[in-house]
């Protein structure tokens, strides 16, 4: 296939970004002064975004557990905040440090009464017996060191079921070729850290794993790579296909399945830096395409999939949306015009259980100065039904939901 005929392709295989024109990203340094309660948001009628927490520098990825606590884990620190709506306002009052120490700490997961985290090289599982929001043990589950630690893409996600632990490794890059190392790869786990296996491979950046309600499958956001047009002439500001490719994947991630980096995006599209490669038609035919896609560089981190026991709870996320799922998208950085910044909901077919759509519910580009307000990182579903989300410029955790009037219509939730 020409070249030029590959970019028609990969253009025509992906759902585009939308620009915007550019913006200063504000610095991280919080504000204690009281805002507005959208913070200069766009949000879809319908819904509205409130504060849950107001100054939480470097919030990223969070958990909620069975009664309710919030958590966040903080890379930089290298600490988890456990925090309590004691009064039900939707505001969190009540914080504590729940264990600190563990530098570039990143994933979450609650499970089995324990809340497991991950670091750039290790596991652990913590739990509070007393219910003070201070974890009083805390588990080394794979030692530090025992993951592939740092490179450029240092995260490491985190999903444990009842008898299995799976994280991801993302390149060290761009788009390198560590195919031979444990890099670009999800590797599954017992519980107890033993059993080291190779789950699926050919990722680039998937900060997060879940399952969808209802099934065993796990699902997970990977990262498209950068500087997709340089090879046919893109340079900084001249980047006209750099700028709409390769989309972010929405993948189903199954056993032994190969998933494409470096040598494969979106819809089994080649590189230009690996088109000649030996076996890439081969390669191509065993790549499994995404189940979704997005516009490039949105940067989608963490989402969440929304839980049919908790939909449909007052000013909660309406029923309709049960099974949906809701993504934080960081935004991007090497695009002419900033893109992503958003909270998006892609709409699952009931039937099927695949996805079908998608929505920008939330944008935190301020829609008359064009700045940009926030940068999401990831989503999860309070105990009350409303969906939360956290970014860490600025540090603040949101709520989202429907509007009274919304609510008791039930208007505005269907796509």
């Amino acid at each position: 296939m020409p070249l030029s005929a590959l970019t028609l392709a990969l253009l025509l295989a992906t759902h585009p970004a939308q620009p915007a024109p550019p913006s200063s990203v504000p610095e991280a340094a919080p504000s204690t002064a009281p805002i507005a309660a959208a913070d200069g948001f766009w949000v879809r009628p319908g819904y509205e975004v409130s504060v849950a927490v107001e100054t939480i520098p470097g919030a990223r990825f969070m958990e909620v557990d069975d009664h309710g606590v919030l958590y966040v884990s903080r890379p930089r620190p290298g600490d988890i905040i456990a925090l309590r709506d004691a009064d039900g306002d939707g505001v969190y009052e009540q914080r504590q440090t729940y264990t600190s120490g563990k530098p570039r700490l990143h994933g979450l997961c609650y499970s089995g009464g324990w809340l497991w985290f991950t670091t750039t090289g290790s596991i652990h599982k913590a739990r509070d017996t007393d219910g003070d929001l201070i974890a009083d043990e805390v588990v080394d589950v794979l030692a530090p060191g025992t993951l592939v630690t740092g490179g450029g893409h240092w995260w490491r996600s985190l999903l444990v079921t009842k008898d299995t632990l799976y994280t991801s490794i993302g390149d060290g890059g761009n788009i390198s070729d560590q195919t031979d190392t444990d890099r670009q790869k999800i590797f599954s786990f017992a519980l107890d850290g033993s059993g080291k296996q190779l789950f699926a491979s050919g990722i680039r950046n998937t900060e997060k794993l879940r399952l969808r309600p209802g099934t065993s499958e796990i699902w997970g956001f990977d990262h498209g790579s950068d500087w997709f047009g340089r090879e046919a002439g893109d340079t900084e500001g001249d980047q006209p296909i750099t700028d709409l490719n390769p989309p972010e994947e929405l993948n189903l991630y199954t056993q032994s399945g190969f998933y494409g980096h470096p040598f494969i995006v979106g819809n089994r599209i080649p590189r230009y830096e690996y088109f000649k490669r030996e076996g890439i038609h081969d390669l191509a035919r065993s790549t499994i395409p995404p189940e979704w896609t997005m516009g490039a560089h949105w940067a989608p981190n963490g989402f969440c999939f929304i839980d049919p026991a908790l939909s449909g709870l007052p000013r909660g996320i309406p029923a309709g949306h049960a099974g949906d799922c809701f993504v934080a998208c960081h935004g991007s950085w090497n695009s002419t015009e900033p893109v992503g910044y958003c909270i998006a909901r892609v709409l699952f077919d009931k039937e099927t259980g695949k996805p079908y759509g998608l929505l920008k519910i939330v944008s935190t580009i301020e829609p008359e100065t064009r700045a940009i307000k926030a940068r999401p990182v990831d989503c999860v579903q309070a105990a009350d039904g409303s969906l939360l989300f956290s970014s860490d410029q600025p540090g603040r955790i949101y709520r989202l939901r429907t509007t009274p009037s919304a609510a008791s219509t039930g208007a505005s939730h269907q796509p």
